[in-house]
């Protein structure tokens, strides 16, 4: 899984060093973030511990808050420190406390889909990791509801053996469903 992590940073790193100053500020699919923020906060992700707690202390333990308030504030600086911080991430190990080791690889995986989409930029999701990562994501309730999300459906993963859930099923590619399930695609409308 590292290794997945690795490459996905370097390659979020490289696009992110090929963007120009406008489309540094378009709106990203993350709500209310430019692809500025989104920068940010992934390069904010391996910070020590003592950092994060800290950010949680004043945000008053509201884990949202923390998260859009650090991520705004790190978004000042400029672009290339964003882009050393988020290539300084290939080989770090370290995570945010509570996390396990499948969390770095879908927060990379996700985040970088919330640049490149907009931008009209088309980045393949590994089909591979995309489903640790959607296994992740389906496992836990916070902070993305996935089950909440696709209540009623069964998601089929078109391009890998992957299956979760109950109802009308939803074909898709394993990318396309991690992208559903962490509320970044909506929901198809059911076919009935």
């Amino acid at each position: 899984m590292d290794a997945w992590i690795d490459t996905a940073r370097a390659e979020l790193a490289d696009l992110l060093a090929g963007l120009t100053p406008a489309q540094w500020e378009q709106p990203s699919l993350c709500a209310g973030w430019r692809v500025r923020e989104v920068a940010a906060h992934v390069a904010l992700t391996a910070e020590s511990p003592f950092t994060q707690v800290a950010a949680m202390v004043r945000s008053g333990f509201r884990f949202d808050r923390m998260v859009d308030a650090t991520a705004r504030a790190h978004a000042a600086v400029p672009t290339s420190q964003l882009v050393d911080e988020v290539r300084g991430l290939v080989g770090v190990r370290r995570r945010p406390p509570g996390t396990v080791p499948a969390d770095p690889l879908n927060d990379v995986l996700v985040h970088t889909q919330d640049i490149a989409r907009p931008l009209g930029l088309d980045i393949a999701i590994p089909a591979e990791p995309a489903t640790v990562a959607a296994d992740l994501v389906w496992r836990r309730a916070f902070p993305f509801r996935a089950r909440d999300r696709v209540r009623g459906r069964e998601l089929v993963a078109t391009d890998v053996e992957w299956r979760r859930g109950a109802g009308e099923p939803l074909e898709a590619p394993i990318g396309d469903l991690l992208l559903i399930l962490t509320g970044r695609i909506p929901v198809p409308a059911r076919q009935n």
